[in-house]
């Protein structure tokens, strides 16, 4: 993991400011100012009664997940060198990890992408993407410097998903300082991209695309040949998609969802380490290649951190995008079952997204960190849904397979912790609030209002000083009290989640 110092045409490399922020990949600078919080004694153990039909989990940690799903088995990706598999998305196993002989992916990879390494004078691979083309496997893999965004983006194919991948081709190169960049003019680091973070996707109609980019210029996406996965010709570094000045602006994946007909731009924004404040937005488009937009009709485009102002202003990109998930904690009480603290993330992020077409669920997959737990992160993942304005929302628990998903509407009606995830971009970790949704559609407790519940487990919520929110009721299972719960995930016209978690 890394980070890199930037350096741009605010002042030449060599005068690069003293900046240190966390990279796409890894690392453990790039925090807001705030304080960590406290470390906090958990209430004591209260044993939760046995549930016959409790989940089992098995966890991994790899950095920055892209999905793949080959006959049954999901794949992530990420960085490092690092794959996991799993048939349920509930069990992983590790199937490699590190830039070694032992990595089953590239057992040579300091020879078989040593130009990459080489240009980006790095050891590190950052996150990887894999794809299936014509029966093969696609491996876009980058490499950065870590201190400067000189980075390299390649490609490698494989006969199986789990290699050995042999390298093709490099695609792209950044940081060339002082020289000719892709499209031909002097690479300048605030428009033109850190070639990092590689997305690849089929859109509806077969033709194929790469997203990419990071901090420095922000996100970009060029077309691909689809039967030789290389960009097409006489693009440079393709078009703009959002981000630029170092805005803290990383991790793109685009989904696709026939429910809506739009595609899903998902970003993550803020740093990745535990006092990074890293949290997951969404954007969505008609087309492809854009451009993107917000429930506001904000365009992505106009999205970057201010030239007038210090590097990685947050203040300026924090209103664009839907937030669906940030920092929070649904904190357990001394009376309520279960051992710690409570289930919750720090710093979410760099999601991938699937769409299974058999059964017409949607998931999110990440990596996040946990309160009071510093550095130490694993992969999660999170159902979707729809809503009713055609926006994803995402359960507030990490998925876990039912047979017994239908809520009716006295099922919902009942006390919640409520999470208010906001639109700031901070460390601080979002602690519940108690509400009550009673039976004749009004709302009280820590916030009063009222609530609608409609077909599909559509819910319309009404909060008082806080606006309205379309979402979606599930059930979900909770880790702490160990016992199935009625849930409901909403997002405003704001672009704002809420989370509630039925007591």
């Amino acid at each position: 993991m890394t980070t890199f110092t930037i350096a741009s045409k605010r002042a030449p490399l060599w005068l690069a400011l003293n900046l240190v922020i966390v990279s796409a990949c890894g690392g453990s600078a790039g925090s807001d100012t705030a304080t960590p919080p406290i470390a906090v004694t958990p209430p004591p153990v209260v044993t939760p009664p046995p549930v016959t039909n409790a989940p089992v989990f098995t966890n991994v940690a790899v950095h920055d997940p892209s999905v793949i799903k080959v006959g049954a088995d999901f794949y992530i990706f990420g960085s490092h060198l690092a794959a996991a598999k799993s048939t349920d998305l509930q069990n992983w196993t590790l199937v490699a990890d590190g830039v070694n002989t032992n990595n089953k992916l590239m057992p040579n990879a300091a020879t078989e992408i040593k130009e990459t390494f080489d240009w980006a004078q790095t050891s590190t691979l950052w996150a990887a993407d894999v794809i299936a083309i014509g029966g093969k496997f696609y491996m876009y893999y980058n490499a950065c410097k870590g201190d400067s965004p000189r980075s390299a983006l390649g490609i490698a194919v494989a006969d199986s998903v789990e290699g050995p991948y042999k390298n093709q081709q490099l695609l792209l190169k950044s940081g060339m300082w002082g020289e000719p960049s892709a499209d031909g003019s002097i690479y300048d680091a605030t428009i033109h991209p850190n070639v990092v973070d590689p997305d690849v996707f089929f859109d509806k109609n077969g033709r194929l695309w790469m997203l990419y980019g990071s901090y420095s210029g922000g996100l970009f996406i060029l077309e691909l040949d689809k039967n030789t996965g290389i960009p097409l010709p006489d693009q440079g570094y393709g078009k703009h998609l959002m981000g630029g000045n170092h805005s803290r602006i990383e991790g793109g994946y685009v989904l696709y969802s026939p429910d809506s007909d739009y595609y899903y731009l998902f970003v993550s924004f803020g740093g990745l380490d535990a006092n990074g404040g890293y949290n997951i937005r969404v954007a969505r488009s008609s087309n492809p290649e854009g451009p993107y937009f917000d429930a506001l009709g904000n365009s992505m485009a106009d999205v970057k951190s201010s030239p007038a102002l210090p590097l990685f202003d947050d203040a300026s990109i924090a209103p664009y995008a839907e937030k669906l998930m940030g920092n929070f904690l649904f904190e357990r009480q001394n009376n309520e079952a279960g051992t710690g603290i409570g289930t919750g993330y720090v710093s979410p992020g760099h999601n991938s997204a699937y769409f299974d077409e058999s059964t017409g669920d949607y998931f999110l997959l990440f990596h996040t960190r946990f309160p009071q737990q510093g550095e130490q992160h694993q992969v999660r993942v999170h159902q979707m849904f729809i809503n009713k304005n055609g926006w994803p929302v995402v359960a507030p628990h990490r998925y876990a397979a039912s047979t017994d998903k239908i809520v009716t509407a006295a099922q919902l009606a009942g006390s919640y912790k409520l999470i208010e995830h906001g639109k700031d971009i901070s460390a601080v970790v979002k602690k519940p609030i108690n509400i009550n949704l009673l039976a004749n559609g009004s709302i009280s407790g820590e916030r009063i209002g009222s609530w609608v519940y409609g077909v599909n487990q559509q819910i319309s919520i009404n909060l008082d000083g806080s606006g309205s929110y379309e979402g979606v009721v599930s059930r979900q299972w909770h880790e702490t009290p160990a016992k199935w719960t009625v849930t409901f995930s909403a997002l405003s016209a704001e672009g704002k989640s809420v989370w509630g978690s039925q007591n």
